[in-house]
Order: C-alpha cells, then sequence, then structure tokens
C-alpha cells in the first residue's frame, strides 16, 4: 500500500469524537504545526494575530460551550457534599423528647431514693430530711433502645444538645474560614485542579474516620478539618470554571453555583430518614464522593494557570496545547486552531508573567468618590447575607424535630428561588439590580420581623409550622438572592487589577462573622421569634447596605440618561 501523506486531504481524516478523557493533543493535532503544505494548513476561518494582547486561550475556548457545560457540571457536583457535611448535625443531633427517648440516672447521687427529677430531666432535687434538699444537674441518662442513636446520645449530652449543636457548628465555620484563606494561598504553588483533588480525597477520609470516632474532642477536630477540605473543594471548583467561561456565561455560573448547595439540602432529608445511627449518614454522606473520584479524569484545570505558574515554559506550553485542544474538538472549533500555537501561547505566558504585583489592601479604598462607601457596604452586606444563610437553616430545629424533613426541603428549594432571583434580576434589570436585590432583602427581612404578632398565638398545628415556615423562607429567598449576586458581580465594583484583593478581604471579614451563626441560634432558648428576629434583622442590613452598591458602568449609565432626559426637558421647554 502506497505511503500516504499526513497533509494530503485524503491521507488524513481528523476524529470528530473521540470517548477518552484525555486526548493525544500532541499525536492527533501535530500535523497542525508540523506540516509544511500551505494549503493544508489554511485555516477555515482568518487565524490570530501575534497581538500580545489577544487571548488565544479565550478565542479558542469560547465564552461557553459543550466543554465548558461538562466541566461545570462536574465541578458544581463538589457543592452536594459540601452541603451535607454543613447541614448534616440538623439530623446527626437532633432533639430528644424527655422520658419518652432518655430519662436522668440518679443511681450515682447519694438519696436516690429521695429525689425527685423535672420534667426535662435535666435536674434532680435531693431530700435530706431535716437537712433540706440539694440540687443537682443530671450528667447521666437512661435512652430508649429504639430510638436514632444521635450524637447527642453518644456523647451523653442529651440536656445540653443546643449548646452541643452550636459548638460542633462553630468548628465546620472555623474550618470553612481557615479552608478559604489557606486555599487562596495555595494557588500561586498548587493548582486548582491539584487543591480540588486534595479537597475531594481529604473530605472522603475525614468523613470515613469521623464514624469511628467516639471522642468529643476528636469529633469536632474532624469536623474542623472536613470543613477545611469543603472549602477547598468549593474555592478551587470556582477557580475552575471561572477561568474556562467568560462573558454573561461566566456570571451566569457563578450565580448558579450554589443551587447545587440547595439541591444537597434537598437531598439530605431522604438520605437521613432510612438511617439508624448518626454513624449511617455520615457514611451515607462520605461514599458518594466516590462518584466526584471517579469523574476526576474528565475534571480540568485551569489553562490560564497552567501556562503561567509552571516552571518549566515548554512543560507549560505543551500542558496548555492539550487543554485547549482538547476543549476545541469537543466544542467542535478545532478548525480554529492557529497553526503557531505553540508560539502564540508562549506570548500569553510572556504576558502573564509580566504583570504588574497585586495591589494593597489599602487601595481598594482609594479612587473614585464613593469607593469608601462601597467597600463599607460590600463587607457588611456579605458578612450579614452569610451569616443568615447558616443561621436561618439552622434555626429550623425550633420547630420541632417532627417537621424537620419537610423544612430542610424548604430551605433547599428557597434557596434555589433566590439563585435564580439574583439571575433574573441580573439580566434584566441590570441597571438597577443592586437596588432591586436590596430591597427584595428588605421587603423579606421586615416580614420575616412580623413573627412577634404570632408569637403564642393560639392556631391550629399546621396553620403554625406553615406559619413560621413562610417568615422563615422569605427572607431565605431574599438572602439567596443577594448573596448570589454579591458573589458573582463582585469585580464590577473595581478595576480589574483590584478583583482579587477584594475577594479575598470580602470573603474573609464575612467568614469571620459568620462564626456568629452558631452562636445566634442559641436566641431560641428565650422565644423562637427572637431567634428568627435576629436573622431578619441582619437580612435588612445586608439589603441596605446592597442598595448603596453601585458598578462604575451602571453609574455611567445612570447620569447618562438623567443627561438624556434633562437635554429632552430642556428641548421641550425651548
Amino acid at each position: 500500500m502506497p505511503e500516504l501523506s499526513p497533509c494530503s486531504p485524503t491521507g488524513w481524516t481528523p476524529k470528530v469524537r473521540r470517548h477518552s478523557p484525555t486526548p493525544q493533543a500532541l499525536g492527533q493535532y501535530s500535523h497542525i504545526f508540523t506540516c509544511t503544505d500551505p494549503e493544508a494548513n489554511e485555516p477555515a476561518t482568518p487565524t490570530l494575530t501575534r497581538d500580545t494582547s489577544t487571548d488565544v486561550i479565550g478565542h479558542l475556548l469560547g465564552d461557553f460551550g459543550l466543554w465548558q457545560l461538562r466541566t461545570m457540571l462536574i465541578v458544581f457536583l463538589c457543592k452536594i457534599p459540601a452541603a451535607w457535611f454543613m447541614a448534616s448535625i440538623l439530623f446527626t443531633a437532633p432533639d430528644l423528647y424527655p422520658e419518652e427517648e432518655y430519662s436522668c440516672d440518679t443511681s450515682p447521687l447519694e438519696g436516690a431514693d429521695n429525689s425527685s427529677v423535672s420534667v426535662d430531666q435535666c435536674y434532680v432535687m435531693v431530700s435530706h430530711g431535716d437537712s433540706g434538699y440539694a440540687m443537682h444537674r443530671c450528667h447521666q441518662f437512661h435512652y430508649s433502645p429504639l430510638s436514632f442513636h444521635s450524637l447527642v446520645m453518644e456523647f451523653d449530652l442529651a440536656c445540653l444538645s443546643d449548646i452541643f449543636v452550636a459548638w460542633s457548628q462553630y468548628w465546620h465555620l472555623f474550618g470553612f474560614f481557615m479552608g478559604g484563606v489557606v486555599a487562596t494561598k495555595l494557588l500561586p504553588v498548587l493548582s486548582p485542579r491539584q487543591i480540588y483533588v486534595t479537597g475531594i480525597w481529604s473530605l472522603l477520609g475525614c468523613g470515613l474516620l469521623t464514624v469511628l470516632v467516639n471522642d468529643f474532642s476528636l469529633h469536632c477536630a474532624l469536623r474542623c478539618l472536613a470543613a477545611i477540605a469543603c472549602s477547598f473543594m468549593v474555592a478551587a471548583g470556582e477557580a475552575i470554571f471561572s477561568d474556562i467561561t467568560a462573558g454573561k456565561h461566566r456570571v451566569a455560573a457563578l450565580l448558579l453555583y450554589d443551587t447545587f448547595w440547595a439541591l444537597g439540602l434537598i437531598l439530605l432529608p431522604g438520605m437521613a430518614s432510612f438511617a439508624h445511627s448518626w454513624r449511617h449518614i455520615y457514611l451515607e454522606i462520605s461514599l458518594p464522593l466516590l462518584v466526584i473520584i471517579f469523574l476526576l479524569p474528565w475534571t480540568p484545570d485551569s489553562p490560564r494557570w497552567v501556562l503561567q505558574h509552571t516552571k518549566d515554559s515548554q512543560t507549560a506550553i505543551d500542558g496548555t496545547v492539550e487543554l485547549v485542544l482538547e476543549a476545541a474538538r469537543i466544542n467542535g472549533h478545532w478548525f480554529h486552531v492557529p497553526k503557531d500555537l505553540p508560539h502564540q501561547l508562549e506570548l500569553l505566558r510572556e504576558r502573564l508573567l509580566s504583570q504588574s504585583s497585586p495591589v494593597c489592601w489599602l487601595d481598594l479604598w482609594r479612587g473614585h468618590s464613593r469607593s469608601t462607601i462601597h467597600m463599607v457596604a460590600v463587607h457588611l452586606a456579605l458578612a450579614a447575607f452569610l451569616v443568615v444563610h447558616v443561621g436561618l437553616l439552622l434555626n429550623i430545629r425550633a420547630f420541632g424535630r417532627e417537621h424537620l424533613l419537610l423544612n430542610t426541603m424548604a430551605m433547599g428549594l428557597a434557596e434555589i428561588l433566590g439563585c435564580f432571583s439574583a439571575l433574573y434580576l441580573t439580566f434584566h434589570h441590570n441597571l438597577r439590580k443592586w437596588q432591586w436585590a436590596g430591597g427584595f432583602c428588605i421587603f423579606g427581612g421586615c416580614i420575616g420581623c412580623l413573627c412577634w404578632f404570632f408569637n403564642g398565638v393560639d392556631m391550629p398545628e399546621a396553620y403554625e409550622i406553615s406559619l413560621w415556615l413562610f417568615l422563615s423562607t422569605l427572607p431565605k429567598v431574599a438572602v439567596s438572592c443577594g448573596q448570589s449576586m454579591i458573589l458573582a458581580c463582585l469585580g464590577e465594583l473595581v478595576p480589574p487589577e483590584h478583583r482579587t484583593q477584594l475577594a479575598f478581604s470580602a470573603h474573609t471579614w464575612a467568614r469571620v462573622w459568620q462564626l456568629s451563626a452558631s452562636l445566634l441560634i442559641l436566641l431560641r432558648e428565650v422565644s423562637i421569634a427572637f431567634s428568627l428576629t435576629s436573622f431578619c434583622t441582619l437580612v435588612i442590613l445586608g439589603g441596605l447596605c446592597t442598595c448603596c452598591l453601585v458598578t462604575p458602568q451602571q453609574e455611567q449609565a445612570l447620569k447618562k440618561g438623567q443627561q438624556r432626559a434633562g437635554n429632552g426637558c430642556h428641548n421641550l421647554i425651548l
């Protein structure tokens, strides 16, 4: 058989679709770079110029395509176990019913035969005859063998369940805060995919180890480590899909990122309903991570990170070529690949390496006249929203254990509705999106504060539960809307060189204040209305701060609109 030339139209047929998740880029596309036939190398569309300002990666990837969609769906899955590990405390440590599920063990007390136990089984009054009475706090309990074996039973904390939930959740939130800081600092050293993989394996290990732990301190430590792993996954996943998308598709992806978190909240009650012990719940939320691990070969790295941060120049270019050609093949753009792709990537690498160093934190507060107002407003708004985001979810424990499954699913649906509300406002009311989102938060917070009018009112149980659920879910929808919009559109408030510093500053500040959410849920001991009002007040505060935000482009558009209106009135008068 005569040897066919790879440059001949009949001698080499490109594979339009290939089932292997990792393409042999250099083997399949080497003709693009080595063939010397000018006719064979003639592109179907005009090639890129060698202007160093051109982003060849963005040109080949496009704003959005099948490759980006596949990557986003895989990366978004990490939000589901992150939600499970955060909200698992609702089902691993539910409230217990005194006398029915636990009773005080008075045998260690002297004079137990002449003692009486309080209704909540937490205090014992021992009679010493003529010497009087002595009040003791109960520290040991008898538990019903037929009930769900919870963490409260495991650590013998029947009368301290609320404090245990707050303390355990505090360590989870602290781990999430630390994980975000560490992940940000690791990004110049480790690629987003490496951080993502580290988070997945670490979370799987922490989840399985938690099943084996019987010590209270070790349990809290593992919850903290699991939260760090969750933060690794969430931060790295966002870095990956933010780099491979652009334009309105990137904004939409950021706005809908939390919908998979909400999906995790909806799925968690169904998983917990089949468990007979808290250990079963941890197994159920840990083992599905194997699905994400199975999908890792289809999870790409950030192309620009590979090109910029890989030490060896040739390795960086080869790795980026492989990623870009895989995306171009799946998206159907491989005919757009320029014949000098490695050279253009080399020019882009030089431009990325020559970028100026990150700005100082104080530079965020300088600039246009409203810089200080914007910085204060965005930090306060995001902090308030993150506190309420966790606090309202944990506060549903106050509505009774028998309604916990339905209330948790309602909270997940409310969060999905909030994310899509932010998506609608961003694309249909972009000029006033901050004011719409802020007004929605103010409205939702005010409705939630009406709970005082129904506190202590006698009504049928079905109506009471529905009413309190409505007063909790409406602020939840508003908070999810405001939070999603701030996290997705935060970069619009500052110049491009300030965006990384602003994101780190706002997230760190907000995560610190989010630690207080686990403490605010203790206000339910005073009154259910008191705890709900405290979170609704924060919703109103966040809404007011959000209303103060105006992007520079919107401000210019508003000024032009006012100027046109003024000119129109002037002409009308003339």
